[in-house]
């Protein structure tokens, strides 16, 4: 059976639940917090309602003020946001799709107009007060933007090359060089006359560096390895890089994990000699690290490497002293790279049963500051706390402990305050400063009134009036940690959404994150997408529905043998026992109708929402698949990697077999329970052929679904109209099943 939601029927959605729906979605949300390299400026990205736009406050009041005037809900991201070191330049991206797993720089173009809106790099100057956002020049079309530290110009990538454009746009951009590969990790020198680069030519990658004036460009350490992560001293006489194998090698197995070696090198750039300074642990938890920024390499104060490693199994962070006369003359750390000396020994900086993630180094190059899922609280391992610790000693302090979540601290250039992003799980993610830590407080600034935190670390608040009145706070619930084991031993954690009133016995969801190496929180997510979701489990949740949202193995927060679990995804899907666990959990609550437990979740949530209608259709009585991978035979490269080739991994047969007993098509015949495939067209992450092929199956097994595309929209819903749309159509099919 089959009911068809085309795009042109979509007026039906917004007269039957959107207008409720809308409200829930209609907080504003803040992004890519960043500050000034010297002064006591911040800028960020707020979303309101589909209009993105920047904005900057600074001492002493740090009243916001918005320097963009982007009013329309077009589906333009901005991102890539930086000021200039004199505090008078903001320099951003707009346009693109910058989650995308491919054609990331490519136009979006949700609103349908005859001339798509290419991406572009764009400056404000901030001398004109008001009417700042009047003086916005594009300067080039082109990506992943760094000022000079001189203020002075705009380095970027366009086409895979280097480009560079004046920062006030006053002549046109030029190319810089042009060079074989694709040219990434733009890091100028201090005083503005060079310029570090990656080329990355498929299988190796080499580390450069352009000089202003030269006529040729200088390679360094080339070998037949992937070099990424160039960092510069201060002084500019060197650099730290990582050095990670390069492709090839005999095939090995492929449903087998095996570690993922990476090193540490310095190296002198004047002679382009390397130096190894240190050498992951050739051990599964020793991989380099798939967490957010991966190494998260910096060249410290004090000539101190600081990095991120899983090797104890916690994303830490680790440090190390770097004796660059030693590096320079060739002795001891040359000799350590021959093994006639030891590697340097990292210190860890942050030990405990908790991850870093967001890391930035503070101006002084003294202080990492990060997220971190740890406090006082039991139950901070389910969410972010701002903490930062010193780059030389592990004397991590949490600056926010309590039950809000804040993500991403950054620290002024000028030392003498502290930003971040807080949400709790009522108010949704708004941007808020406190002083850095003097004896383990933290204060507001001064004359500014306490807005949150526990005695000792309070915060103010900024742009709390950008909530919109009609936001219905008031409604939304606090989520409650719970945990129950999955059948083969594995502590699962989930947040539940309890509706406040109702029958005593309810229908539930359970909704599954996608990544999936995501964790989701007792509030409000810091991702754009994971926001939409906490929103839609509230919308539920007001509706009366019973919403479990689980943290499934192969998310992140709970350690390196959770993150990394074995026989998952394609290799066996192992992470579905969490799943069905989850429904199983809900079957035994009093307060749930066992007959009416329902399932959704999108991308690798959609995945395994499709998989669970297909595998326990008996469990799961209705679901939601928003661009769901449905046969990994055609998401991933296994395929293809080995089809054409005479030497195959020693399991390819086995491998191949395994990925499509772990796909939802293959276990189509047990599928029973009707479905909601839900997917836009330009979608950049799943490809739209995993839906068009899954309807097809739908439809000749006589299964019940119902379709909703989505023109020219990404996997991310660019268009505010179309996120209303899409979770609106969720829950309306939810309340159709469960409730009438």
């Amino acid at each position: 059976m089959r009911i068809s939601l085309l795009l042109l029927l979509l007026p039906l959605y917004i007269m039957a639940q959107p207008a409720s729906f809308r409200a829930f979605k209609k907080y504003p949300f803040t992004t890519d917090l960043v500050s000034s390299p010297k002064g006591s400026l911040i800028a960020w990205t707020m979303d309101e309602e589909g209009r993105r736009n920047i904005y900057v406050a600074k001492a002493p009041d740090y009243q916001p003020q918005r320097i963009t005037s982007f009013s329309k809900d077009d589906g333009q991201e901005i991102t890539s946001i930086s000021i200039s070191g004199d505090d008078q330049w903001v320099v951003f991206v707009r346009g693109g799709d910058h989650g995308a797993n491919w054609d990331s720089e490519m136009p979006v173009n949700p609103a349908f107009d005859t001339v798509p809106f290419k991406v572009q790099i764009a400056s404000i100057s901030l001398t004109g007060g008001q009417n700042a956002g009047a003086q916005l020049k594009y300067l080039s079309e082109g990506d992943d933007p760094i000022i000079s530290p001189d203020s002075k110009e705009v380095a970027f990538i366009k086409n895979g090359q280097a480009w560079l454009a004046p920062i006030d746009g006053s002549v046109a951009a030029k190319s810089l060089f042009t060079t074989r590969g694709r040219v990434g990790s733009l890091q100028w020198s201090a005083d503005s006359r060079r310029l570090l680069f990656v080329s990355a030519r498929t299988d190796h990658a080499i580390i450069g560096i352009y000089t202003k004036g030269a006529s040729t460009l200088k390679w360094i350490a080339p070998s037949f390895s992937r070099d990424a992560s160039p960092q510069w001293s201060d002084d500019g006489s060197h650099i730290a890089f990582i050095r990670r194998p390069g492709a090839g090698g005999a095939p090995d197995s492929i449903l087998t994990a095996k570690p993922d070696p990476w090193s540490i090198y310095i190296a002198d750039t004047a002679t382009g000699t390397p130096t190894l300074l240190w050498k992951s642990p050739l051990t599964l938890r020793g991989s380099y690290p798939t967490t957010d920024g991966g190494a998260n390499l910096h060249w410290a104060a004090g000539n101190r490497i600081v990095f991120l490693s899983y090797q104890d199994g916690w994303p830490h962070l680790y440090s190390m002293d770097v004796s660059l006369p030693a590096a320079s003359s060739g002795s001891a750390m040359s000799s350590a790279a021959s093994g006639k000396s030891p590697l340097a020994v990292p210190l860890l900086l942050t030990p405990g049963n908790f991850m870093c993630e967001h890391i930035r180094l503070s101006p002084d190059k003294r202080k990492l500051l990060f997220s971190a899922n740890t406090g006082p609280d039991q139950h901070d391992i389910e969410r972010r706390h701002a903490a930062m610790v010193s780059i030389d000693k592990p004397d991590m302090q949490v600056l926010t402990p309590g039950t809000g979540i804040e993500w991403t601290p950054i620290m002024t250039g000028d030392g003498n305050t502290v930003a971040f992003i807080s949400a709790t799980p009522q108010r949704p993610p708004l941007p808020a400063i406190m002083r850095p830590p003097a004896d383990g407080i933290t204060t507001p600034p001064p004359g500014r009134p306490l807005s949150n935190g526990p005695p000792g670390h309070s915060f103010k608040l900024l742009a709390s009036d950008k909530i919109p009145a009609d936001f219905p706070q008031d409604k939304l619930v606090t989520p409650t940690p719970v945990t129950f084991r999955s059948p083969d031993g594995f502590t699962i954690h989930a947040d539940l959404f309890l509706p406040p009133s109702g029958a005593p016995r309810k229908p539930a969801i359970v909704y599954v994150h996608g990544g999936p190496p995501r964790q989701m929180l007792l509030g409000w997510h810091y991702s754009g997408y994971y926001s939409n979701a906490y929103a839609s489990n509230q919308y539920l949740a007001s509706l009366g529905f019973v919403v479990l949202a689980v943290n499934y193995r192969l998310g992140i927060g709970y350690g390196y043998e959770f993150h990394k679990p074995k026989e998952a995804g394609a290799a066996g899907a192992s992470e579905y026992r969490d799943i069905a666990a989850a429904g199983r959990w809900l079957r035994k609550q009093a307060f749930v109708d066992t007959n009416k437990i329902g399932i959704y979740g999108g991308s690798y949530g959609g995945y395994l929402t499709a998989l669970a209608l297909a595998r326990d259709s008996r469990l799961f009585a209705a679901g939601v698949d928003f661009h769901g991978v449905h046969n990994w035979l055609g998401q991933t490269s296994l395929y293809n990697t080995f089809k054409d080739n005479y030497e195959k991994a020693p399991d390819y047969d086995k491998a191949l077999k395994t990925a499509w007993q772990s796909s939802p098509i293959a276990s189509m015949n047990t599928w029973k329970s009707p479905v909601l495939v839900i997917q836009g067209d330009d979608d950049r992450n799943v490809r739209f052929s995993q839906s068009v092929d899954l309807v097809r199956r739908l439809e000749s097994k006589g299964i019940p679904y119902e379709t909703l595309v989505i023109i020219d929209d990404t996997h991310h819903w660019m268009n505010f109209d179309n996120a209303v749309t899409v979770y609106a159509a969720a829950a309306d099919f939810f309340v159709r099943r469960f409730m009438k």
